[in-house]
């Protein structure tokens, strides 16, 4: 981990990024750049430990990192895969007896934007939309657990997978004329762990959306969807 000062002020704050702030000046965004602390972190390295305490905000400026919990014989479970604009912690901005639920890894080299709870709490006292905007963000990632959940319980792994192609598709795709090309996040491995089952049940489904024509795979890193709202059918 290296730590210095937000080089990103006279450029674009970091803060630009995340929607939670769009309301903002930019005399605004520069003042909240400069509370910022700016961090690398290495691929793998652990950005936050389940079960500690916190009292800072993190931004990603670049990069992913994956949220999981882990069961008491040490078998991952992802719960978040997060990019470039989103955050983590926000939690404990409202409570200071909250402690982490998670654990955080970079899944590639990163750089990370923090805020401490006491700037941020003057940053939502000047700004209480701000806390509004926080709120909802809380509730929206409260529905992608429940969403989780109800996956994860279903019997139906191919619900599971195709629910996480499209999900892909919307935080990691990019968009030609013909399709969807997805960049793999994290490997087939962990693809498994996020949906709750085992890696030879993802390259076999992988394989028959393949032969179905749904999609194409290139190599191990790369998915290209043909058509998304076929992948849609199967969670109707």
């Amino acid at each position: 981990m290296i730590e210095h000062v937000c080089n990103h002020v006279e450029n674009e704050p970091c803060t630009k990024k995340v929607p939670i702030f769009g309301s903002l000046s930019h005399d605004e965004f520069v003042k909240i750049a400069n509370m910022i602390r700016h961090v690398h972190y290495q691929k793998g390295q652990m950005l936050i430990q389940e079960g500690e305490k916190s009292d800072t905000l993190y931004i990603i400026h670049q990069g992913k990192v994956k949220l999981s919990k882990f069961t008491v014989d040490g078998k991952e479970q992802i719960l978040y895969l997060m990019t470039t604009g989103d955050f983590f912690g926000e939690l404990n901005l409202f409570n200071d007896d909250e402690v982490n639920n998670f654990s955080v890894f970079a899944i590639e080299d990163i750089e990370i934007c923090q805020l401490t709870k006491s700037d941020m709490d003057l940053i939502m006292m000047e700004n209480p939309e701000i806390s509004l905007k926080l709120l909802k963000a809380i509730t929206k990632r409260l529905a992608h657990t429940e969403n989780l959940a109800q996956n994860l319980a279903t019997k139906d792994p191919e619900v599971r997978i195709v629910s996480m192609i499209l999900e892909f598709c919307q935080k990691f795709g990019t968009k030609l004329r013909d399709g969807t090309m997805i960049h793999l996040p994290i490997t087939r491995e962990e693809i498994a762990s996020y949906v709750g089952v085992t890696r030879e049940t993802i390259s076999r489904k992988f394989s028959k959306f393949e032969d179905l024509g749904l999609i194409t795979i290139s190599g191990t890193k790369r998915i290209f969807v043909k058509d998304q709202l076929a992948l849609r059918a199967y969670l109707e």
